[in-house]
């Protein structure tokens, strides 16, 4: 008995017809596998996030925080509550993707707070470092 199903692999449908063996004996005729036609649109996919310009348009001194780029691990923060910073002064190390990625302050100023610890897992957009 030959039966007919639809597989997707990889993003991609096939229509595959299938023959059950009985008595562990081998099938008379081989299963024929050709491409099924695509009954929906393939999704189209946004374009990712760029990521945060440096030295974009200046900030008003006091008037930012260093925020996450992306998931992953405070290796090391160099800042304090009560530091002076300058634009471009690295904050925070971050681990993602087997690569540390060095946080610097996105304007002059102050350290106000700091909201992480070394060691502490991060998501996209969390705030690390509140700078006055």
């Amino acid at each position: 008995m030959i039966k007919k199903f639809n597989v997707k692999v990889n993003g991609n449908s096939y229509e595959v017809e299938v023959e059950e063996i009985k008595d562990g004996s081998q099938a008379t005729r081989p299963a024929v596998q050709r491409p099924a036609v695509q009954s929906a649109a393939p999704a189209t996919v946004a374009p990712a996030p760029s990521a945060p310009k440096t030295g974009s348009a200046p900030v008003a001194a006091g008037s930012g925080s260093v925020t996450s780029p992306m998931p992953g691990t405070i290796l090391d923060i160099m800042v304090k509550e009560g530091d002076a910073v300058k634009a471009g002064q690295v904050c925070v190390i971050l681990e993602a993707m087997k690569m540390e990625n060095e946080l610097p302050a996105p304007c002059d100023g102050t350290v106000k707070s700091v909201h992480v610890t070394k060691g502490a897992s991060v998501n996209t957009s969390d705030v690390l470092v509140v700078i006055g």
